[in-house]
Order: C-alpha cells, then structure tokens, then sequence
C-alpha cells in the first residue's frame, strides 16, 4: 500500500528549545523516503518517530546553516553502519562542498554505503524517477540556499461511464489504458488527466521568485515561518519569511494544504502563527508543525 506523508522531526530555527528539536523532515513517497534538513538531533528524532536509516533514499540539505545540516553526520554515519542496501543519494547547494565533506568525514567511522553526491547549483530538475520530477530552485538568503519540488507525473483517470458506454469492460479496460485504443475507441473517450500531485520544501528565505514557483499549485506546501507578522523588518534583515506571508504566497499559489515551520525560540505561542495565517486570507488546510508530527499528503483531486 502506498504512503505519501510528512513525518516531522524537528521544528525549532537556530535554537532547539524544550519542545522543539533542530530541523528535520522525512517525507514518505511510496517506496521511497526523502530525508529535508537534517538538524543536529536528527537521528534520535528518527528513533522516537519509527524512521530506520533503511527509509531514506535521498538527503536533501536548502543550505549549510548548522540548525539545517548539523545532522548529516550522524545520519550518513547511521546509513553506514546499517549497510543501508539500496543507493543513498544527497542534494545540497554546490557552494556548500567543504562543508558537506567535513560533515560527511567528521569523524572516523568504516564506509560500507556509497552515497552519491549530486549538488546543486542552478535552478532545474535534479533528478527523474517513473514516479517523480525533482527540482530546485534558489532563494533569498544570505547564504546559497535553494528550495525542492516534487512533481508526480499526470496519470488517467478511467470513467466508468463512457467505458460502458463504449461497451468496454473486463481486461479490455487495461488493454485500452496500454495500447491507447481499441476497436476505434480513443483513450481520451474513456478517460481524462488526473492531475499528478506536487510537494515543495521551503525552508530559510525572503520573499522571492523562487518561494512562489515552488510554491504553485502545490498539493502540499512546507515553508519557513520564523518570525511573526509584527517582526517583518527583522525577518527581511535576516532573510526569512513571517507567517503571514508564508500564507499569502500559499494562498496566491493555490496551495490545498500549508505546513508551518521553522519557529523562532522566542514565540511561546504556536497558534498564533495559524491566527496570523488565517488573517493572511489563506483558506486551505493549514498545519502548524510540531515535532514528531505525521501529516498525509493531500489525496489526489
């Protein structure tokens, strides 16, 4: 049975606090698990939420501030000594390089597991799989930082009544969704697009292109809320977004479902970002992220 969901490891930006770990989220997409931002902690986040080493194939790192990639080590480390058996593939800026070696070799430990290291360093697809597109692009920090997109490839949908209308049924429904037609029978008769769904990650940023074309018509859209509305000025100097415009770049990209994350140490109150969210005019469904959080991705439309 398939699963695409959110497990979250850690919400906390720059400082963990007593509830909060470092950043980190797993996300389950069928047979495969996308490793985001692993913060320092990651591995024990790992254990009380059920996540093996053995569930991750890729590790996807925005930038190298600590509370974003402190983690790595211990997670490739923990990759290796579970001889995790299938490729392990890592994402992160290319201006990053020297930090991602120090963390991969932090310190002495027997490589049993090839990670593969395909950096980023422009805007684009990454990787393409039969069942994802994966893409990047660059955001507004002050240090290189790039966000994630996951797009499932359109599918079809079958209609049951024009297929019986067409007298179609049995094994000649598959015939027909393999061949394209049958007995002068069209697929585009008896079917119709079924939209395949998208997922973007965006963590440390301002307000930019990049935000909003990761963001567009997303199914569900995780994204950086450090600061409250009342502190914008502070979050344009230190190149991150509030919740309400985290909201309204969710609103204005069709989003069906935000996440909320990312929160600044010095806000008690979660729900206040969901107050600030709404007020944004955002209307879908809305998600303020605490730690060991499971979050379904939407069904398809």
């Amino acid at each position: 049975m398939s699963v695409r969901e959110l497990v979250v490891l850690g919400t906390a930006s720059q400082v963990p606090t007593r509830h909060r770990n470092h950043n980190g989220y797993l996300l389950r997409w069928d047979g495969e698990g996308i490793l985001f931002d692993p913060g320092e902690g990651t591995q024990r986040q790992m254990l009380r939420a059920g996540v093996a080493a053995h569930d991750l194939d890729r590790i996807c790192v925005t930038h190298f501030h600590g509370d974003h990639s402190l983690g790595l080590a211990g997670v490739i480390q923990r990759i290796n000594l579970d001889q995790v058996p299938h490729p392990v593939t890592a994402h992160y800026p290319r201006s990053g390089q020297r930090f991602f070696d120090r963390l991969r070799y932090a310190t002495a430990y027997r490589e049993t597991v090839g990670i593969t290291e395909a950096p980023v360093d422009t805007d684009g697809p990454l990787a393409v799989t039969p069942v994802y597109t994966l893409e990047a692009r660059r955001l507004s920090h002050p240090v290189e930082s790039y966000g994630y997109r996951l797009t499932e490839p359109d599918g079809r949908r079958m209609l049951p009544e024009r297929l019986a209308a067409h007298g179609i049924t049995g094994p000649d429904v598959g015939r027909i969704q393999r061949e394209g037609s049958l007995g002068g029978v069209g697929l585009d008769e008896v079917s119709e697009v079924r939209r395949g769904q998208r997922f973007a990650f965006v963590m440390d940023t301002r307000m930019c292109a990049g935000v909003r074309e990761l963001a567009e018509g997303c199914d569900m859209l995780v994204i950086e809320s450090t600061f409250l509305d009342e502190d914008a000025t502070l979050a344009a100097d230190h190149g991150h977004l509030t919740a309400g415009q985290a909201a309204r770049a969710a609103r204005e990209a069709g989003v069906r479902h935000l996440v909320l994350t990312h929160f600044s140490q010095r806000y008690a109150d979660p729900e206040e970002f969901e107050r600030q969210a709404r007020a944004a005019g955002y209307e879908g469904e809305l998600t303020v992220a605490r730690d060991l959080l499971r979050v379904p991705v939407p069904k398809r439309r």
